[in-house]
């Protein structure tokens, strides 16, 4: 991450980073439902949306959190600050893919967003925004759980290999 500083960082900071992250989320979410869709792929579409809601619900309650507690006192962190931190890579989407690639995709991004979560907390000295970072890694797991849920309710996988479209396009 460039430019956050961990050790200094206030509530409200780490608040607007987390609103940030989740739109990220979101945005990236988006984008593969209208690629899956773009290629006639509608199961991951439907997948993809799930995600998508699931990152503006968390979005929203972080950003009624935030006004609740400052208002409109302005952000003084940016969209460059973070980068992928819970958004899955944008390489890992596409034509073809399966719902079950679709969901190795989304557990992989919920355990990033655990991992930054984990790793910054040690750095935190503001014992509120070690308790938000806290609490963020945890919803992080009920996310990775949710994914788990879903996995276990997918119908059998289509009969093709994706490796067959390896020279499918790809998201950029």
């Amino acid at each position: 991450m460039q430019d956050i500083d961990f050790k200094t960082l206030s509530l409200k900071d780490a608040l607007d980073l987390a609103i940030l992250i989740e739109e990220e989320a979101e945005e990236r979410y988006r984008e593969f439902v209208h690629q899956m869709e773009t290629h006639d792929t509608p199961g991951v579409a439907r997948f993809f949306r799930f995600m998508a809601v699931n990152e503006a619900n968390h979005g929203k309650e972080l950003a009624k959190r935030r006004k609740k507690l400052f208002g409109d006192a302005p952000s003084e962190v940016e969209r460059a600050m973070i980068f992928d931190v819970e958004a899955p890579e944008f390489y890992r989407a596409r034509a073809f893919m399966s719902v079950t690639e679709a969901l190795d995709l989304a557990d992989d991004a919920e355990n990033k967003a655990y991992a930054f979560f984990d790793a910054a907390l040690p750095e935190l000295e503001d014992s509120e925004v070690r308790e938000l970072f806290a609490e963020l890694r945890e919803e992080e797991i009920e996310h990775i759980d949710l994914v788990k849920k879903v996995r276990e309710k997918v119908a059998i996988e289509p009969d093709f290999d994706p490796e067959d479209f390896i020279d499918a396009p790809h998201g950029q």
